[in-house]
């Protein structure tokens, strides 16, 4: 049945174009500073060669078993698990998995508008000499100024989220496919610029030495296992946009002929890649320039802007990391509100232009909650033993990506290898019954899921709460 089955959305016209696709959506703001600072933070060498193999070993199995329900079920993630729920024989309550993604991605999209506004804003900035000659004060003061200003920062989300539904709006051919034949390589262009640049740098062998080469002095008063083996899980698991659909919407698009298990392998290496490269050009500029490695805002949007003001051709050279922070959440943003699009279209008989703005107006609409969350509408509240000072942005967070996403990627693991038919995986991966399927199973039914769990425990404060109590 699924041979015959097309998505009357269209079809990615190569598998070069799903990977570029699937690598946009996975590549997001979190790669550009997330697991720099995470690796520099967690032994250096030892963190990545530990991400590696959480990547391997439950990443890319569960974005198999996604892209395998895409394009078996050929329609929104909705759609399709209603669908092959039914082709089963399963309940029918399945579908609500479908929903779970759709939901955890629009929710992400509505605060991931906002936070993607912030490097527009700091593009022009940047270009118009803001920063230089600047302090850690005078930076510190720009970036408050930014937040605390609910007009302005509703100016560049509304901005950001025009982008993405425009795109969306066109298609797969003509939106999708477009943008991500221009953005990706552009994105991958910018980022070596950046390390052409790093490379110049009289620091840049420290900075490859505090990312690579394992620091185990720094591990002296850490736990292995909670510290250094559950981050580079985390990362490895959401770096990869699994559970939010945008990874089973793109599957649905992708042709019957198209090898899953290569495709997955290639999204992975490139997605990692970039973060890799992102740290190799950001490290030798922070100790260059006597800057302290941090991570999230205080080193994108504070540390790093003191350096541009300092260096030769800094305003040059600013700009271009602002434009490819931009470009790496405008590939990311455009998936994530894809999957809510094609619902529209399939259940409610709209154009896509009509879904496409329908659906980005809600996102943008929710997203006023997160632009009010820095300033009128900021709270404090302690999760997980931590303090969180942004409100309903830090509950959105933390719902999203503690919770809707673990669950999620548990549930396609279970789905694909407890419930659905030997016979219709093998025949969607289409590696035959071989050694290679009997790996991927096994890691589906056991690894991968226990991984997940235990990523969720760990968000949840379970082991921090464990180790305070013995």
């Amino acid at each position: 049945m699924s041979s015959i089955r097309t998505s009357i959305h269209g079809q990615w016209s190569s598998r070069w174009i799903f990977i570029l696709a699937a690598t946009g959506s996975a590549v997001g703001l979190g790669n550009i500073w997330r697991f720099p600072y995470l690796a520099g933070e967690n032994g250096g060498g030892a963190f990545v060669l530990v991400y590696l193999f959480c990547v391997v070993m439950m990443g890319i199995p569960i974005m198999m078993a996604e892209i395998l329900l895409g394009r078996r079920g050929r329609k929104s993630p909705v759609n399709t698990m209603h669908t092959l729920a039914a082709e089963e024989g399963l309940n029918s309550n399945w579908y609500l998995l479908g929903w779970l993604g759709v939901i955890a991605g629009f929710i992400i999209l509505s605060y991931y508008s906002v936070i993607a506004g912030w490097t527009i804003a700091f593009i022009f900035k940047t270009g118009m000499g803001d920063f230089i000659g600047s302090n850690a004060d005078q930076t510190t003061a720009i970036f408050s100024e930014l937040i605390s200003n609910p007009v302005v920062l509703l100016f560049w989300h509304t901005i950001f989220m025009f982008l993405t539904i425009y795109i969306v709006s066109r298609g797969v051919k003509s939106g999708l496919e477009q943008a991500v034949k221009f953005l990706m390589p552009a994105l991958f262009i910018l980022l070596l610029i950046m390390v052409a640049y790093a490379m110049s740098t009289e620091k840049f062998f420290d900075g490859l030495s505090y990312l690579f080469i394992p620091d185990f002095g720094s591990l002296a008063d850490k736990n292995l296992f909670s510290d250094v083996f559950l981050p580079a899980l985390g990362q490895a698991f959401f770096s990869l946009s699994i559970g939010m659909g945008a990874i089973m919407i793109y599957g649905s698009y992708l042709s019957k002929e198209s090898s899953i298990t290569f495709n997955c392998f290639v999204i992975a290496l490139a997605d990692t890649s970039v973060a890799i490269l992102a740290g190799v050009a950001i490290f030798p500029i922070v100790f260059t320039y006597g800057l302290e490695p941090s991570g999230g805002p205080g080193l994108i949007f504070i540390s790093l802007p003191i350096a541009f003001g300092q260096m030769p051709f800094g305003t040059f050279f600013g700009s271009l990391f602002f434009i490819l922070l931009m470009f790496a959440a405008w590939t990311s943003s455009i998936s994530l509100l894809e999957p809510a699009v094609s619902w529209f279209v399939e259940n409610r008989n709209m154009t896509r232009i009509k879904a496409a703005y329908i659906a980005g107006f809600i996102a943008w609409f929710l997203g006023l909650l997160t632009v009010l969350s820095f300033n009128h509408w900021a709270f404090e509240f302690t999760f997980a033993g931590t303090i969180k000072e942004n409100g309903l942005f830090d509950i959105f967070d933390i719902l999203t990506s503690n919770i809707m996403l673990p669950l999620g990627g548990v549930l396609v693991a279970i789905f694909t290898s407890w419930l659905m038919s030997r016979s219709s995986t093998i025949d969607e991966l289409g590696v035959g019954d071989k050694n290679i399927y009997k790996i991927w199973r096994f890691i589906v039914r056991y690894i991968a899921p226990l991984g997940v769990i235990i990523i969720f425990l760990n968000a949840m404060g379970f082991f921090k709460l464990f180790s305070l109590n013995n």
